[in-house]
C-alpha cells in the first residue's frame, strides 16, 4: 500500500493500517520538520476522536486536549451561549489544531517503524487501472524509486498529483463559489473562554483559542481584497467593532492569510486502485470546522476497507467506499453552507440584502428558542458518526 501525502488523512491511514499489520509507505514531498510546522486551524470532532479512541490511538493524539465544552454567538455584541455537548447527548469536540494532529500522528508512526519517505518529488503514478499499480518517485539524492503495491492512497490534498492522475471523464467535480472572502489572523493574545462567532452591521469574526495566550481571528472580507488592505491596526479595529469588545487586547500578529470561500466534491472517489482521501477529492468552508474532520473520517472507512480486502478477501467495503464517504461529504458541506448563510447573511446586509438578513436573524433566534433547532445543530457541530 502506498499512501501519498503526510497530512491528517495520510497519517491516520497509515496508523490505522499499522495497527491492523498492513504494510504500507508513506510518501510526502515535504520534509518532516515542514510537514511538523505547517499550520492549519481545527478542531477534532466527537467522531474523529472517536476514531482514535477505538483504534487505540487515544493517549498519543488526543493527549491534553481539552473539551469544547460551549460556544458564543455574539450578536450585535450581545452575548448568546450554547452548551452544544449538552444539546448533543454528551458528545463533544476537542480544541486540537491540526498541526498538534500531524506532529502526534506522524510520531506515532515513524516511532513505530512506519516506513515513511520525505523529500519525494517528481511522484507520479502508473497502472492504477491495473492489479499492481506502481508509484515512482526521487529520493531525497536524485535518485528515481519505484514501489509496487496493491492500493494506492491518495492523500495529498486539492492541489495534489494522484486526482490528476484520473482520466478527467472518469470523475464527475461538483465546484460552488460562495461569493465570500476572509482573513484569518494569528496572534500572541489572550484567548476566548469559549469559541467565539460574532453577527454585526459590521460584518462577520470570530476568535477560537489557540492554547491560553494565543487567538486565531476570523473576519470577513470581500472576495479579491488583498491582505495589503488589512494592516495590523485595521485588523484590530475592525476585530473590536465586530466583536462588539472596544477593550478587546491586542497583541503580536504570527500570522495573516487569505480565504476564498469555495467548495469542491468530485464523484466517485477511487479509480481503480486508487482511492481518493480528504482534500484531495473534496474542499469544504471552513465554517464548521469540518475539513479535517472528514479527511480522517475517509481515512477510518477506507482503512476498515482495506483490512477487509487484504486481510479477509472481502472487497465489499472497497466498492462502497466512495458511497459511503460521500454521504457525510455532503451532509457535512450542506451544514457549512447552512451555518454560514445564517452567520454571515446575520450581519452587514450589503451584499445579499435587508431581506436574507431578516431570514438569517429568524434562523439565528431558532437556536435560543427552539430546543429542537438547537440540538440539531449541536449534533452537527460535535459531529454525526
Amino acid at each position: 500500500m502506498v499512501i501519498v501525502g503526510a497530512g491528517p488523512a495520510g497519517l491516520t491511514l497509515a496508523n490505522l493500517l499499522r495497527r491492523s499489520g498492513v504494510n504500507c509507505v508513506v510518501l510526502e514531498k515535504q520534509s518532516r520538520s515542514y510537514v511538523e510546522r505547517r499550520q492549519r486551524a481545527g478542531i477534532l470532532d466527537y467522531r474523529s476522536a472517536r476514531i482514535f479512541e477505538e483504534w487505540g490511538l487515544a493517549e498519543q493524539v488526543l493527549s491534553g486536549a481539552p473539551p469544547d465544552t460551549r460556544i458564543e454567538i455574539r450578536v450585535d455584541g450581545a452575548p448568546r451561549h450554547l452548551d452544544v455537548p449538552s444539546l448533543a447527548g454528551g458528545r463533544h469536540s476537542r480544541l486540537l489544531p491540526q498541526q498538534f494532529v500531524v506532529q502526534r500522528l506522524l510520531e506515532a508512526y515513524v516511532d513505530g517503524g512506519g516506513d515513511m519517505r520525505t523529500d519525494a518529488s517528481d511522484v507520479a503514478l502508473h497502472g492504477i487501472d491495473g492489479d499492481r499499480p506502481q508509484v515512482t518517485y526521487r529520493d531525497a539524492a536524485g535518485e528515481e524509486q519505484r514501489i509496487e503495491c496493491d492500493y494506492v492512497a491518495g492523500c495529498d490534498g486539492h492541489h495534489g498529483v494522484t486526482r490528476r492522475s484520473v482520466p478527467e471523464e472518469a470523475l464527475t467535480t461538483y465546484t460552488y463559489d460562495h461569493g465570500i472572502g476572509w482573513i484569518t489572523v494569528l496572534a500572541d493574545a489572550p484567548a476566548p473562554r469559549y469559541p467565539l462567532f460574532a453577527v454585526s452591521g459590521h460584518g462577520f469574526a470570530a476568535q477560537f483559542p489557540r492554547g491560553p495566550r494565543a487567538s486565531r481571528y476570523y473576519l470577513q472580507r470581500p472576495p479579491g481584497d488583498p491582505l495589503t488592505n488589512w494592516p495590523d491596526d485595521r485588523v484590530w479595529e475592525q476585530l473590536r467593532a465586530r466583536l462588539g469588545d472596544p477593550d478587546l487586547p491586542a497583541g503580536p500578529v504570527t500570522e495573516k492569510a487569505l480565504v476564498d470561500m469555495r467548495s469542491f466534491v468530485v464523484d466517485p472517489m477511487s479509480y481503480g486502485r486508487l482511492y481518493l482521501v480528504g482534500d484531495a477529492a473534496h474542499i469544504i468552508t471552513p465554517m464548521g470546522g469540518k475539513g479535517m474532520n472528514l479527511a480522517l473520517a475517509d481515512a477510518e472507512v477506507l482503512a476498515r476497507a482495506l483490512v477487509a480486502a487484504l486481510k479477509d478477501d472481502d472487497g465489499e467495503e472497497l466498492r462502497a467506499y466512495s458511497a459511503t464517504c460521500l454521504r457525510r461529504t455532503w451532509d457535512y458541506q450542506e451544514f457549512s453552507r447552512w451555518m454560514q448563510e445564517m452567520l454571515h447573511d446575520a450581519g452587514d446586509d450589503s451584499v445579499t440584502g435587508p431581506f436574507r438578513r431578516k431570514l438569517a436573524r429568524a434562523r439565528l433566534d431558532r437556536l435560543f428558542t427552539s430546543p429542537t433547532a438547537a440540538t440539531a445543530f449541536a449534533t452537527m457541530m460535535a459531529g454525526t458518526d
